[in-house]
């Protein structure tokens, strides 16, 4: 078989998940091809195949639920003696699949803290995934190519980061090993599953890049995931939309992102930060001139602490001398790349972080040096919404007690019923219906779910709301109606949110005001039209020329 044959052809596709209840058809008969040198992005909400489809292709998902009742993966693969070959994956043994596995395709997974093990070292990691595949190379020989494939992915210090463990590395750095390791063996096709979703827009802009130029050197395909159109607008020669198992549309990148047929498609693109027409939308000469929360030489420091008696040596300024005026009613951006100090500061506000210095004050009240027992009355008038519903929702409570709790500690309702019945409108306001009270949260989907953060932060009727980073991990069309949603109550309660987020267009779509913050420090602040518009730091023009655009 000649090399100019696609690179990775499927057709008909079925892939069948098995419950105890019914049988899923997580895939249901789709057909594209790749060629070498090809980027094909697969894009849609979750749960639409996107993942499964992938994982079918290097045959990973579990043997004792999973079935393909029709079509064939067709994988024309570069055997040992560099002739090509074209197998059906689907009907290799386990054996013939190794070969293929991890060798001549590699797969990039969605969170690679859980996939990289915690006990080995990275080195340790690519060495193994090295020799495995080539049983002859030395020890010495596989950490040479695992140090040059650290390099490769631009890891800072390879030789010396070899020993580091997964725990010692950035979500970045972690990302950049992840991808190393999957071209250590120079595979032919590699598979991206969302590889940049819980990344800053800068290390993204990096990953994405570095891709490229691995692509363009190695000539190797590249079968990518995500929801994120401005990275499909820069990476994908070719894109295919799923919904609900199904392939219903395909075509040339720019054929698809500049005249979708498929209504599906259109609905996607039209749920896209900078398409969204803004409800509600606030003048920002009209907001008031009042502020509501005011902050001033505030400073969290983390003592370092080293030697047998534990003698603080350094500190860790995670908020270093901030000032800032929130003002009654508006909604300000707080952006900047992780560790900068943006989540620190939400909760020192809300003083559910120890703070080092400084003054905090809401409607004029300090609140630094407060006890435990004098802040209690004030919780009703500041909330947060967390950025992982799945973890910050009790999975053995149902939504009722979830809701009613709090009103019952703050003495809000005259009893039980009353509790019961205002719960139930704030499920209404969120966009929820009143029956989903006597659900458990794994019964929600990730959107609903973060619907429900959103109303237990609002049954105590606050003032004050801080949002870390509720959209970060959602899908376009969700993360379109959360955001609508937000800008729905606030117009509704006149709420004042602080909205941190590393996403720019989300930051331009939503805020009055935005703060950009670098190494716990307020560096540029202003209207969001003037800082998104006119930056004039250098950080946050780094920031925005990171973004990826539809701009086609």
């Amino acid at each position: 078989m000649k090399a100019e044959t696609a690179l990775l052809s499927i057709n008909n596709l079925y892939t069948h998940l098995q419950t105890s209840e019914k049988t899923v058809k997580a895939v249901d008969g789709v057909s594209f091809s790749l060629n070498k040198g090809e980027t094909f992005c697969l894009v849609g909400e979750s749960g639409s195949g996107k993942s499964i489809c992938a994982l079918s292709v290097i045959q990973l998902l579990p043997a004792g639920i999973s079935s393909h009742p029709k079509g064939e993966i067709c994988f024309n693969w570069r055997t040992e003696k560099q002739s090509y070959k074209t197998v059906n994956t689907l009907e290799l043994d386990e054996d013939d699949l190794r070969k293929i596995r991890g060798s001549r395709i590699a797969m990039i997974f969605q969170e690679p803290m859980t996939s990289l093990n915690p006990v080995f070292s990275i080195g340790e990691q690519i060495v193994e995934a090295l020799q495995l595949h080539h049983p002859d190379m030395s020890d010495a020989e596989a950490k040479k190519q695992a140090i040059e494939a650290l390099t490769e992915v631009q890891i800072p210090q390879a030789s010396t980061r070899f020993d580091n463990y997964p725990h010692q590395l950035s979500g970045g750095q972690r990302q950049r090993v992840m991808i190393a390791m999957a071209l250590a063996c120079k595979p032919d096709l590699l598979i991206a599953d969302e590889p940049t979703t819980a990344l800053d827009v800068t290390v993204q802009a990096e990953i994405l890049r570095l891709m490229q130029d691995l692509q363009k050197r190695n000539g190797m395909g590249i079968l990518f995931i995500t929801h994120d159109f401005g990275v499909v607008a820069q990476m994908a020669h070719k894109v295919g939309v799923m919904q609900q198992g199904k392939l219903v549309e395909t075509g040339l990148s720019k054929e698809v992102l500049r005249n979708p047929q498929h209504a599906y498609t259109k609905k996607l693109l039209a749920a896209i930060p900078e398409n969204l027409a803004r409800l509600y939308k606030t003048d920002p000469a009209q907001l008031a001139p009042d502020n509501l929360v005011e902050i001033s030489q505030l400073k969290v420091w983390f003592p370092i602490k080293k030697g047998l008696f534990r003698h603080v040596v350094d500190h860790v300024k995670a908020v270093d001398m901030v000032d800032l005026n929130i003002r009654k009613g508006s909604i300000m951006a707080l952006v900047g790349e992780s560790g900068c100090g943006k989540t620190t500061l939400g909760r020192a506000i809300l003083q559910l972080e120890a703070v080092t210095s400084g003054s905090v004050k809401i409607k004029g009240k300090e609140l630094v040096g407060l006890t435990a027992k004098e802040l209690r009355p004030l919780r009703t008038q500041m909330q947060i919404a967390f950025q992982d519903p799945q973890s910050s929702l009790n999975p053995r409570l149902q939504i009722v007690t979830t809701l009613t709790e709090p009103m019952a500690v703050h003495g809000i309702g005259e009893n039980k019923d009353d509790r019961i019945e205002r719960a139930a409108q704030i499920l209404e306001q969120v966009h929820l219906d009143r029956d989903y009270l006597w659900r458990y949260p794994h019964e929600f989907s990730g959107g609903q779910r973060q619907r429900i953060g959103l109303a237990r932060a609002l049954v105590v009727n606050p003032e004050f709301i801080v949002c870390d980073e509720i959209t970060s991990a959602l899908d376009v069309s969700v993360q379109a109606e959360v955001l609508q949603l937000l800008l729905e109550i606030r117009k509704k309660k006149d709420l004042t949110l602080l909205f941190i987020t590393h996403n720019i267009s989300v930051v331009e779509y939503l805020s009055d005001e935005t703060v950009v913050m670098k190494a716990g420090k307020i560096i540029e602040q202003g209207l969001t039209a003037d800082v998104c518009g006119n930056p004039q730091q250098a950080y946050t023009q780094k920031l925005l020329e990171a973004v990826p655009r539809l701009v086609l």
